[in-house]
């Protein structure tokens, strides 16, 4: 019996933890050359040029520069959700401490590692609104899990 607890336990630990660390490993992955503005205008651009087929160029380039900043906020509001679904067994106050210090940590360690690609540029500003994303990927987990928990929520007298 006890083997098969513990077998139980461990398999919900990696269906908790895998998709995180999915997720991380994507944000690495975007944050080489891959994810630099020449390889995503490969799919935005034709896009956005059927979009707006009589944009300028340069109008094309800001839509593009837009719906990259837009990502960084998505991207960084998944990590959050997928944090605070992960640390969930832990206690409210800090599930949500150590998830937003992890996507801080993560968008620094992103940004420092675009630094060295050279079709990349590293920018404190990302790492901010990185966490802006974080941020209400937290807040949105937490309303979600509150909303919908299976167990009672105990009220503060």
């Amino acid at each position: 019996m006890v083997l098969a607890d513990n077998s139980k336990k461990r398999r919900e630990r990696v269906i908790r933890y895998a998709p995180l660390l999915i997720w991380i490993g994507i944000i690495f992955f975007l944050s080489s050359n891959n994810g630099s503005m020449s390889e995503t205008s490969l799919f935005i651009g034709p896009l956005l040029h059927f979009l707006f087929p009589n944009a300028p160029e340069a109008t094309i380039q800001a839509y593009h520069g837009f719906i990259r900043k837009c990502a960084h906020f998505g991207v960084y509001f998944v990590l959050a959700v997928l944090a605070v679904r992960a640390l969930r067994p832990m206690s409210p106050m800090w599930k949500f401490a150590v998830a937003i210090v992890m996507v801080a940590a993560i968008a620094s360690l992103d940004e420092f590692n675009q630094s060295f690609e050279a079709s990349r540029t590293s920018s404190a500003w990302d790492v901010a609104l990185d966490c802006v994303g974080g941020v209400a990927g937290i807040a949105a987990a937490t309303f979600i899990y509150r909303r919908f928990a299976k167990e009672p929520r105990q009220s503060v007298s």
